[in-house]
């Protein structure tokens, strides 16, 4: 069985820096595209950043470009999310989420099949 699980959350002040992690369990890393989507309570969900199962094509919201870096390590099972220059309104509950594509998408959460728990990032201004 399919299983995502997310760590690397926490509280930290703004221009700071946070790396998530999230390691993935029943699932041949090499055939899913990955990516990192967030939430704040009340408000829709939001892709942040995608991957392709071999890492070689990367995408970014408008938000985080230039101060967010997602990568993967097949052989550690495991994706990456280093947030730097962190602002208050990066604050939300970071999901990872893994689909069966090859293309790196983060405008429709649907089309991912795995999700993980979340974990929440705070940054205080």
């Amino acid at each position: 069985q399919a299983q995502l699980v997310e760590s690397g959350g926490g509280l930290v002040h703004a221009g700071g820096s946070l790396r998530l992690s999230c390691v993935v369990s029943g699932l041949t890393m090499d055939y899913y595209s990955l990516a990192w989507f967030r939430q704040v309570p009340g408000k829709e969900r939001e892709g942040v950043s995608c991957i392709t199962s071999t890492g070689r094509s990367t995408d970014y919201a408008e938000s985080v470009k230039g101060r967010f870096t997602i990568s993967r390590d097949n052989a550690k099972n495991t994706m990456y999310l280093q947030m730097n220059s962190l602002k208050s309104e990066d604050t939300a509950v970071y999901y990872c989420a893994a689909a069966s594509f090859f293309i790196c998408t983060f405008v429709e959460g649907n089309l991912y099949e795995y999700w993980g728990q979340g974990t929440k990032v705070t940054v205080s201004s």
